[in-house]
């Protein structure tokens, strides 16, 4: 029967039966690398974990398609999974750090549009303000900091207290202080 079914869509039992397999093969994994890897495999995502997320999804798809022996599909996923892993362990040595990851970079400081600032992150006035709103900001005025973060996040800091901690590695945070300024309608 399920022969007859495959062969209805163009297809034969047995590759039916081999994409199953692949699947269920590659899936079962994924699970098992993602499980050693940490919750860091699934944290929100950085430049580097978008592109090992796309090759996965391309990995998957040439094996269950049948594209790629199951084995090899398998030495994919492990290799891909094994590359995050020293990308995560190199991430957390300063020296190397800087090569992988972008610093967070300051947009706001105490209600000041930093310009330069948003213009390197090639941010308009309007991606600030939807960021601001996002974060219930009724008036930029009393905004501490806006930081673009290394995934591409953007964190509002209101508030009372020192800055000097929170904003330690920040480009553009290094005794920058302004006066407090409008957003600009641009």
């Amino acid at each position: 029967m399920l022969t007859d079914v495959a062969q209805e869509l163009g297809s034969t039992g047995t590759a039916v039966v081999v994409a199953f397999v692949s699947m269920v093969v590659v899936y079962a994994s994924m699970v098992l690398a993602t499980r050693i890897a940490g919750p860091r495999s699934l944290a929100q995502m950085s430049a580097f974990d978008f592109i090992a997320t796309v090759a996965l999804g391309s990995i998957t798809a040439t094996v269950g398609l049948g594209s790629v022996p199951l084995v090899e599909g398998l030495v994919a996923v492990v290799t891909l999974f094994t590359l995050q892993f020293g990308t995560g362990v190199a991430r957390r040595r300063r020296t190397l750090r800087g090569a992988i990851d972008n610093a967070p970079l300051l947009l706001v400081r105490d209600g000041e549009v930093l310009e330069a600032h948003l213009e390197a992150a090639r941010m308009t006035h309007d991606d600030l303000r939807q960021h601001l709103r996002q974060a219930n900001v009724t008036d930029i005025r009393a905004v501490r900091a806006v930081v673009l973060e290394t995934t591409g996040g953007v964190s509002v800091m209101q508030g009372d207290g020192d800055l000097g901690p929170v904003l330690q590695g920040v480009r553009g945070a290094e005794g920058h202080a302004g006066p407090t300024g409008q957003l600009s309608a641009g």
